[in-house]
Parts: C-alpha cells; sequence; structure tokens
C-alpha cells in the first residue's frame, strides 16, 4: 500500500477530550475519527487492526466448533420483557418506538434474541449441543462513555451462545470456550489472565474474565504470586480466621464527637485505630433499606452485599435525606444498634473476630464505645463482604497476592436456565420428555482489544503494535521519492516482502524524512526499512524492531537472507516479550 495514497491522517497532537493511551494514539496515528459521544469511525488502518482481530477470533471459534450467525441490531421489546429485562436493565437499553407505536431498542448484547431463535427451531435432543455466534456491532448507551475505543456507546463485539442438554454438556461447552479464549488472546499478542468474575447484568452462575494487563486498566485484580489463582476484586474471596470472639468487654457508651463525620476524623478525635471503627453504610437495596457494616480501614464490595441479598438491582448508597429519616441523625453517625426502619443489618466476617468497637450512634455528633456486635446489634449474617487487599492471603493456596490493573476484554458464563426457562426454549430428551435448555455465553469486545493492545504497548513515540494486530505487518520508508533508484529500490523491497506473505506499508509521500520518521514510529508497525540515497551508495538498508529500537544495518547483497532473519527476530522478540 501507498502512503500517499492511505488515507491516514495523522496528527502531531492528540484530540482535547482524549484520556487515555490508546485512545489518542489512535486519533493521532489516523485511525479513528470521532463523530459523536462515544462513537467512532474506523479509518482504513484502524479497521484493518480489527479485522485481523476478528480473523482471529473466527478461526478460534470454527475451531472450537461454533457456528457464525448474524442477527438484527433492533430488537423488540416484546423479547425484553419475557425475560424481564427491559426495565432491569437500566437506562444504557436504548429504547425507541416505531411508526406504529411497538417497543423496540438497540441491541446491547443478544440473549433473547438466540434463545427465541433456537427455541423455534431445536425441538429434540438429538438437536443438542448447539454453539452459535456473531461479530456484530452493541450499542449501549453509557452515561459517561470516555477513553475511546476503552468505554464507547457503540463498539464492536464477538458474542456466542451455547445450548446443551444438561449440566454436564454446558460444562464441556464452557470449557471449549475458555480453551478457545485462551488460545485467542495468545495469538493475539497480549499479556492476558483469565480471572474469576461475577456475572453482573447478564446473568447466570459461574463466569471468567479474561484481563489483558495494563496500567491503566479500570479493573483491578487479585492474582496469587504461588497459585494459578485470579479474580476480578469484585469477585475475589477474603478469607481468614475469623472465628467468632469470646472475649467481653464494657457496656456500651455514648460519647461526644461534635463535627467528626469520617472514620478519620472519628479515630484521631478518639485516638483509636481505624480497625476499631465499625463503619456503617445504608443502601436503598429494591426499594428496602439495608445496613452494610465493615471495619473502618476496609471498603465494602457491593457485588458480594448485591449477591447475598440476591437483588435485582445494584445497591444504591442512601441519600442524605434518606440517612437522615432512616437513622434520626445526619450522614457520618449511623451505626448498627437502634436502626428501626433498617431491618437488614449485614456484617462482614472479619467484624465477628473482636469486639469492643466504635460506631455511629445515630445521634449528631454522637458515637459509642465498647460496641459488641455479637450482644448489642440484631446483625442477620456475617458474610464475606469486604475488597480484598494485597494484605490478605491467596483464598485457594494462602500465598502473597498482587493486585495489578487489567483490561477485560473477554467474558465468558456460564447462564443456565436463566433466558431459557424464561422463554420456555425447551426439547424432548430420549425419553419424550419436555427439558429446558442450559445456557451460556461468551462475548469478546472486538474493538476494546484493538485498544488494549496499545494501552499495552505503546511508549512515548507512539504506538508498539504486536504482529498479529498491527495493520501491515511492516513500512518501507523510502526517504526520496523523487529519485528513481531509490523509489524504485523501495518497490523492489515492498515487492519481495509481499511476495513472503508480507502485507507492506511503503512511505512514498513527498515529506521530509523527519516526518516519515516519527509517522513511523507513531503508527507503531513492527518493522522499518529505511531506503535512502546515502545507504544505497555504501550497499545498505536499515532496518529498526519497533517495539525494541533496535536498528540494524542489511547488505544489498543478501538483503532477502538477512531480512527474513531480522523479521523473524521480530517476531521472536514479541513472543519472548509476551510469554
Amino acid at each position: 500500500m501507498r502512503f500517499s495514497k492511505l488515507y491516514a491522517p495523522t496528527l502531531k497532537d492528540a484530540p482535547a477530550d482524549a484520556e487515555v493511551v490508546s485512545h489518542k494514539l489512535l486519533v493521532r496515528a489516523g485511525m479513528i475519527r470521532k463523530l459523536t459521544s462515544g462513537i467512532y469511525t474506523y479509518l482504513p488502518m484502524g479497521l484493518r487492526s480489527l479485522e485481523k482481530v476478528k480473523t482471529i477470533v473466527r478461526e478460534e471459534m470454527e475451531r472450537a466448533g461454533a457456528q457464525e450467525i448474524f442477527m438484527p441490531t433492533v430488537q423488540p421489546a416484546d423479547l425484553w420483557k419475557e425475560t424481564g429485562r427491559w426495565d432491569f436493565y437500566g437506562k444504557e437499553l436504548l429504547r425507541f418506538e416505531d411508526r406504529h407505536g411497538r417497543g423496540y431498542c438497540l441491541g446491547p448484547t443478544h440473549e433473547e434474541v438466540v434463545t427465541d431463535l433456537l427455541r423455534g427451531e431445536v425441538r429434540s435432543y438429538r438437536q443438542l449441543p448447539l454453539n452459535v455466534y456473531q461479530i456484530q456491532t452493541k450499542f449501549r448507551d453509557e452515561i459517561r462513555p470516555r477513553f475511546g475505543l476503552m468505554r464507547g456507546r457503540e463498539f464492536m463485539m464477538k458474542d456466542g451462545y451455547s445450548f446443551d442438554r444438561d449440566d454436564a454438556g454446558a460444562d464441556e461447552s464452557y470449557h471449549a470456550m475458555y480453551e478457545a479464549y485462551k488460545r485467542i488472546f495468545t495469538r493475539l499478542g497480549v499479556k492476558f489472565r483469565p480471572v474469576e468474575a461475577d456475572s453482573g447484568s447478564i446473568g447466570g452462575s459461574f463466569s471468567h474474565e479474561f484481563m489483558v494487563l495494563a496500567d491503566t486498566g479500570e479493573d483491578t485484580i487479585a492474582v496469587c504470586q504461588s497459585c494459578d489463582y485470579a479474580a476480578n476484586v469484585e469477585k475475589a474471596e477474603v478469607k481468614g480466621d475469623f472465628a467468632p470472639c469470646t472475649e467481653s468487654c464494657a457496656a456500651m457508651e455514648e460519647v461526644a464527637t461534635p463535627d467528626k463525620h469520617t472514620v478519620e476524623e472519628v479515630a484521631e478525635f478518639l485516638g483509636v485505630p481505624l480497625s476499631a471503627i465499625v463503619k456503617t453504610l445504608l443502601f436503598n437495596v429494591d426499594g428496602e433499606p439495608v445496613a452494610a457494616l465493615v471495619r473502618g480501614d476496609r471498603e465494602l464490595n457491593e457485588i458480594k452485599l448485591k449477591n447475598y441479598l440476591n437483588a435485582d438491582e445494584e445497591p444504591e448508597l442512601a441519600s442524605p435525606e434518606q440517612v437522615q429519616e432512616w437513622t434520626g441523625a445526619p450522614v457520618g453517625f449511623a451505626g448498627p444498634v437502634g436502626l428501626k426502619q433498617v431491618k437488614r443489618i449485614i456484617a462482614d466476617s472479619e467484624l465477628m473476630a473482636a469486639n469492643d468497637y466504635v460506631a455511629g450512634a445515630n445521634k449528631a455528633d454522637t458515637h459509642v464505645l465498647h460496641l459488641d456486635l455479637a450482644r448489642d446489634a440484631n446483625v442477620e449474617a456475617f458474610i464475606d463482604l469486604r475488597m480484598i487487599t494485597d494484605a490478605d492471603p491467596c483464598p485457594h493456596c494462602g500465598g502473597a497476592l498482587e493486585l495489578p490493573k487489567g483490561i477485560e476484554v473477554g467474558h465468558v458464563f456460564k447462564l443456565g436456565t436463566k433466558y431459557s426457562k424464561s422463554m420456555n426454549a425447551t426439547f424432548l430428551d430420549e425419553n419424550g420428555r419436555e427439558q429446558v435448555m442450559i445456557m451460556g455465553c461468551y462475548g469478546i469486545g472486538v474493538s476494546r482489544v484493538v485498544a488494549s493492545c496499545i494501552e499495552q504497548n505503546h511508549d512515548d513515540d507512539g504506538i508498539c503494535f504486536p504482529p498479529p494486530v498491527a495493520p501491515y505487518d511492516a513500512t518501507v520508508l523510502c526517504l526520496d521519492p523523487r529519485k528513481e533508484d531509490i523509489l524504485g529500490k523501495a518497490e523492489e523491497i515492498e515487492k519481495m516482502m509481499e511476495g513472503w506473505g508480507m502485507s507492506v506499508l511503503l512511505d512514498d509521500r513527498q515529506e521530509r524524512p523527519g516526518i516519515k520518521f516519527k509517522d513511523a514510529d507513531l503508527i507503531g508497525l513492527p518493522m522499518q526499512v529505511v531506503v535512502g540515497g546515502k545507504g544505497l551508495k555504501n550497499g545498505i538498508v536499515e532496518v529498526k524492531d519497533r517495539r525494541t529500537g533496535e536498528k540494524t544495518e542489511l547488505s544489498l547483497e543478501n538483503l532477502e537472507t538477512e531480512l527474513k532473519d531480522f523479521y523473524q527476530k521480530v517476531l521472536d522478540g514479541w513472543k519472548a516479550a509476551r510469554d
């Protein structure tokens, strides 16, 4: 491809609204352009990267026995109402009506549509198992789209769905997709970890996220340094010796804490450690007031609270007005004793291992001392309710944990009968009895993969594309295309490399060499081949490994062999860096 003909408008500066590296570099490298908030147009090079990801996904899906289909983007409201998600999904679901007043939405996911498809076609156990997938544009009306392709409203996604006769078959399908995803992300050349995860709004009984490790990731994962345990911190279990405390403490008493609203202020005022304070957090959960208790030096895991309560919606932190109504005190003085309007009090397991706590007294400017939760409060249950930390032991082997950042690029769910039961997707078993299909769901954020590759692979000069995702395998820089001998040699090298099956971008623009070098580093193709008049006179061309910055002079006499060897060295270096 000639750069002079390529629509790739590179920019010196990043757009003002770009917050993360991938957003800045994708725009600067001329790969995407913003249409409106959270919606982007892919320019030719951005689309090439996207298509390379899609090709790898398709090849591994076919290898795993999945069949590609393509479902409509516009989905009827009636299907979503069958599963109860029309209201539950929230404002991210973009709803509208057609000219006849019928309700529709733009599909953020396709569980309802695919279940409707198969319930009308699959009648017998002989037709199962089935595994279908699609690669399609999705739309989720994010309240605050940001980070370019990382969290847009419109995005490209591969979503797949398995249908099985029983749980054993569903487990096999899940495992097949789990292994396929490992192959996909290995082939894409990124450093990743599959981690245990919460199923979120999709639902289901078991799931794993596939995380690309990057400092700019939105998610934090708990990774054991001794075994292969890894989990999203929302899912990570906290285990410890939390046996009920058998020691007694003094009777509870009130103490004045004027204008001390935070646990830090209270701890400093009373001269106690944060660990001696019970933090009482009030939530509205499905219209019901709930109190959640954690130690003052801990953070509550709202996902664990939601799962314990089996709530339909995410817990909503109580407003100052609700806090005043439920406790009789302003924010900062809530406690677990005497909460007449809050019937459900859930405490973290760690709290039962001690007593003699400090907590809010449900009175303005007042706390209580010598709180014994077992004695003084009506706690419904002590459960694992807090965020894990790197000081906690691995829940599997007891080893040390680290908490790196990650970008979710894939998610596999074992759905069970959440959708098939509500939509009556059944089949007749070998005994002629009607059974409900067991489902699985498997997604990959195709456009997010491209962005996450850049988040993980860049430097101060631009992108360092992993070879499997790079728009082209290499760029040939013709430093003076006005001279026929230089352009001719550049074209000769381009054709030679293309004859090996490589894709090549020939920079034949009438630009200064400095601009070409900067654009080559910005775009970040794995290998650069520099053809200039001085080099040709000396019988050499220069090559550069974009990832390492290594430069080498190759002789024109043995160019084909030496260039092949250098490119193989580039590929081997990427593989070693990934592994």
